[in-house]
């Protein structure tokens, strides 16, 4: 731990948090115009899926799931080539990311239970052509910052000694610091779902993560001078983006308390005595724009186990995910016999996509 710190204090890792934030300002536009843009979600947590399966890190997953959104919006993909395209930027993100011996294996993604759900059997050169794909409209670059790699540099300084836990000193740093990576790793696993936090620049919904987490954790100053040296932003620059967190995460707090009511009127049902808890359903507050506010919020456990390094909040395994509903597409179950790479994909990689937009995929620069 202490060597940790002073890496995350060393000039090494100030140089390429600098890189990052420069790097970001290069990053693509976003304009949210694509037409399967509702089934967004669930393809996000599709990737989210296998990529907790296979423990990738989550600087892989959320490049899978930007990568996912630059195609999408650009491109006009039928629902069922979009489980294609969704798995190739896995696979891409995980090669760029991660350790090889990570990097999904191709028999391995055919065997997992969602595949035979989605009656989807990936073949070798079906993936290739796609990545090719996916590399040309990329430029060939991947180098494209997300909220996860901003994440930890953030962490390093995100709890202190000096901090105040609902006013009083605190008793337990490490402890603190514990809690803080959780909440962190599950406020960026939020960002992942909704389409509306690429409109931030992801060095800031980081920085918002961090400020939710401090929020949930009664921790004051809720965004300390600290935390706006390193960062650079200021809690009215942050407002916005962890405002949105945190009603999600009200959200979250609200539907886990309406289960966990409606089990004991389950046991009455089926004639069983009734235990009723004391917890209520959380409201969603109004959060204060004032930067050493506590927010007043009754769970203030994790939602995510302590025993667990941060995965995902999804509720859904990989044996149950089930494909979505297309209005457009008549059976969205069919096998995707059209992924095929020999009738469907001539050389060079050309996909069958229509382009939709006008615009073409920009060059990134290196």
């Amino acid at each position: 731990m202490e060597l940790e710190d002073q890496w995350w204090k060393g000039q090494l890792a100030a140089d390429i948090y600098q890189a990052l934030r420069y790097k970001e300002l290069k990053l693509p536009s976003y304009k949210g115009q694509s037409p399967q843009l509702n089934f967004r979600r669930y393809f996000a947590d599709l990737i989210a899926t296998v990529s907790n399966r296979f423990r990738l890190c989550p600087a892989a997953r959320h490049l899978a799931v930007y990568l996912l959104d630059l195609f999408m919006d650009r491109y006009d993909v039928t629902v069922q080539q979009l489980h294609m395209v969704s798995l190739s930027c896995l696979l891409l993100a995980s090669k760029f990311e991660d350790r090889e011996d990570r990097v999904p294996k191709l028999e391995t993604l055919n065997n997992l239970g969602c595949m035979s759900s989605m009656n989807l059997v990936l073949t070798k050169q079906g993936l290739l052509h796609m990545e090719l794909l996916l590399l040309e409209t990329f430029q060939w670059n991947l180098y494209l910052p997300t909220a996860a790699h901003f994440i930890e540099y953030y962490l390093s300084i995100a709890a202190s000694e000096g901090d105040l836990h609902d006013g009083w000193p605190m008793t337990c740093l490490e402890k603190t610091k514990l809690y803080m990576a959780k909440y962190a790793d599950y406020f960026l696993e939020v960002s992942l779902q909704d389409h509306v936090f690429l409109c931030f620049t992801p060095s800031l919904v980081a920085a918002a993560c961090v400020a939710a987490s401090r929020v949930i954790l009664h921790l004051t100053p809720t965004w300390p001078h600290r935390l706006q040296r390193l960062a650079g932003y200021t809690w009215e620059n942050l407002v916005q983006c962890a405002e949105k967190l945190l009603i999600a995460h009200d959200s979250d707090v609200k539907e886990a308390n309406k289960q966990k009511c409606s089990q004991p009127a389950q046991q009455e049902q089926q004639g069983h005595p009734a235990y009723f808890s004391s917890g209520h359903a959380a409201t969603v507050p109004q959060y204060s724009q004032r930067p050493g506010a506590p927010y007043h919020q009754q769970a203030t456990q994790p939602v995510l186990a302590a025993g667990n390094r941060a995965s995902s909040y999804l509720s859904h395994s990989v044996a149950t995910l089930q494909p979505p509903n297309s209005p457009s597409h008549s059976n969205p179950h069919t096998t995707l016999s059209s992924l095929d790479p020999k009738p469907s994909i001539p050389s060079r990689a050309s996909y069958p996509v229509s382009m939709h937009y006008s615009c073409a995929a920009p060059c990134f620069d290196r």
